[in-house]
């Protein structure tokens, strides 16, 4: 599904997930821009672009609308199943809610499944902690075999490392620099 690194080409990256898990927050948080958010049937599927700069380099950050699986049934999941085939980022980050995170699981291995390289977001840590419960990152992280980072968008807590796993993945020397 990967497509291949041009010297020319900013990295893409597509931002999933269920809807109402902070996707559009931590698209803020990426780049800077804010995007209305409306989860009501009947209302129009936008998707939005916008840019992540981080040590020099630029990429291109994609929030879709909220989907439960890579088989549609709405128009929103049918977008961002489009954009997710048609556009084939460099990496995809599959948002989550961290006390939901068994239920949302299943697309965490569809997308894997389909070739995605995907980092997952545990975002909402903060309430997960005060549920009394805990995710033990590093066990999930070798058995998906990918990527997992804890995140409070709301807060901010875990994008800067956020941001750096992806500038680690998706910087390699035939990536454009941008300063």
């Amino acid at each position: 599904m990967r497509r291949q690194a041009h010297p020319n080409r900013t990295p893409t990256v597509l931002i999933v997930g269920n809807p109402n898990v902070g996707k559009s927050v931590l698209f803020h948080k990426l780049t800077g821009r804010y995007v209305t958010v409306s989860n009501y049937p009947g209302t129009t599927v936008e998707v939005a672009r916008g840019t992540m700069r981080y040590r020099g380099r630029e990429f291109t950050i994609i929030d879709s609308p909220g989907m439960y699986s890579l088989t549609p049934i709405t128009d929103e999941e049918r977008v961002a199943r489009r954009i997710l085939l048609r556009d084939r980022p460099d990496l995809v980050l599959h948002v989550v809610d961290a006390k939901n995170l068994a239920r949302m699981l299943p697309l965490t291995v569809q997308l894997m499944e389909a070739g995605a390289p995907v980092i997952l977001v545990l975002n909402m840590m903060d309430e997960l902690e005060r549920a009394g419960l805990s995710i033990q990152v590093d066990a999930l992280q070798q058995q998906l075999g990918a990527p997992v980072a804890p995140t409070v968008c709301l807060t901010g807590h875990g994008i800067d490392a956020l941001k750096e796993l992806i500038y680690e993945r998706l910087t390699a020397a035939d990536l454009p620099h941008r300063d």
